[in-house]
């Protein structure tokens, strides 16, 4: 992720940065897959560090068989950039509040 000028983030925002990226990782694979047709859904968000920040994401679908067709990789790819997409609007919010 490049740099945006985030302030030292606390506790408090690291742990909601990291609750966005699961949510939003998690409504993206909903959205396009249903709940029935999957197997196993482990979305993983962890942030280090306050500043710089660091925001790691590992997804990981299992489909079921009947959606055989379907790559699931892709997928996880998909929304991992979406996860990503989330942390830097949630980052960019920060810094606006911070140059208030």
């Amino acid at each position: 992720m490049e740099e945006i000028g985030i302030p030292e983030l606390t506790a408090q925002q690291l742990e909601r940065l990291c609750e966005i990226a699961e949510e939003t990782a998690r409504d993206y694979v909903l959205s396009k897959v249903s709940s029935r047709k999957i197997s196993e859904l482990n979305i993983n968000v962890d942030a280090e560090g306050a500043k710089p920040v660091t925001v790691n994401v590992d997804i990981e679908i299992i489909l079921s068989p009947i959606m055989k067709g379907y790559d699931s990789e892709i997928l996880a790819k998909e929304a991992t950039e979406k996860a990503f997409e989330s942390t830097k609007k949630y980052l960019s919010g920060l810094v606006c509040k911070s140059t208030k």
